[in-house]
């Protein structure tokens, strides 16, 4: 079996164009396109519904995807259990990591690796909690950074790395805002009726973190007023800055930058955890289990939950 057939194939999959396919993969695609007509010549069945716009695996085709991406993973596996014991220190590292913090994190923690592993080449990826989930339980991402609660987790292994609260966040110039405890002390806890008539920027309804703030406002006893959705957290902080709207989001963009944010601790202290995944059964790397080494060492070095009143 050609293992380069089964990329081809599942890059296809991925893409749901073969002409895109081919663009990732550096080859043409006429060449490409031989390769999956060879295979289904000899499997004698497609294994696409083609479409100028979308190409969608038949059932043979969901059938061959679900194992090659098994065989794949036995491969990439195989070579990371031989290359601990003979400790060449190379192969390759697959990182997912959340949009936002998740830079902040690997730009800290990739050059000490580097430092450890020179010749192992590390294959950064910056996507949402529920792509990374994807990608492990199909076993094309060795470990994954996230932010999420227990409920939101999938059948994998997730190991906390650190538990993270929730805040309220509002304008420096608010008239509220004159409520905010003095740097350095514990936050005031405000309820959230007391901003019931703000505008608030909300994270898209597909987050994590969306599903979490839901939860709050039903808490509180309000819809909230919201103003738009983005896929930042950094997005709603600048917001709050400008003095556009109100947020509730993780302590941590408030911590780093609390300039222009007047911060309160929410009723019950709502939190999450920043954790690390990868695939239930799988083999974890020496060089993994480095990585996840040096990102909770970057973690303990930031106070997540704010001092309790």
């Amino acid at each position: 079996m050609d293992l380069k057939q089964l990329e081809y194939i599942i890059k296809i999959a991925e893409e749901n164009n073969i002409t895109r396919a081919a663009e990732k993969l550096f080859i043409t695609q006429s060449a490409l396109n031989q390769q999956l007509l060879r295979l289904e010549k000899e499997l004698g069945t497609p294994l696409f519904y083609r479409s100028r716009t979308n190409w969608r695996p038949t059932e043979a085709g969901e059938i061959y995807l679900e194992n090659a991406r098994k065989i794949l993973q036995i491969k990439h596996q195989t070579y990371s259990m031989i290359s601990d014991i003979a400790a060449t220190k190379k192969g390759r590292l697959s990182v997912g990591f959340t949009p936002g913090r998740g830079i902040d994190m690997f730009t800290a923690v990739y050059p000490a690796f580097h430092r450890q592993y020179p010749n192992i080449i590390v294959e950064p990826g910056e996507m949402s909690v529920h792509q990374q989930q994807q990608q492990i339980s199909q076993g094309s991402l060795d470990i994954g950074f996230m932010t999420l609660r227990e409920s939101d987790q999938t059948g994998d292994t997730y190991e906390i790395l650190r538990k993270e609260e929730f805040v309220l966040a509002i304008p420096k110039g608010h008239p509220l805002g004159a409520l905010a405890a003095p740097e350095g002390c514990p936050l005031t806890v405000m309820e959230l009726s007391r901003l019931r008539y703000e505008p608030f920027v909300f994270m898209y309804k597909e987050s994590t973190s969306r599903r979490l703030t839901d939860a709050v406002f039903r808490n509180a006893g309000f819809a909230p007023s919201v103003l738009f959705e983005t896929s930042s957290t950094q997005t709603i902080a600048t917001l709050v800055r400008s003095c556009i709207c109100c947020g509730v989001i993780p302590y941590y963009y408030v911590q780093k930058h609390p300039e222009g944010i007047a911060a309160f601790a929410l009723p019950g202290r709502p939190s999450w955890n920043i954790a690390v995944s990868y695939r239930k059964g799988g083999y974890v790397s020496q060089a993994a289990r480095e990585f996840i080494r040096l990102a909770s060492r970057y973690w303990s070095g930031f106070a997540l939950t704010p001092l309790p009143q």
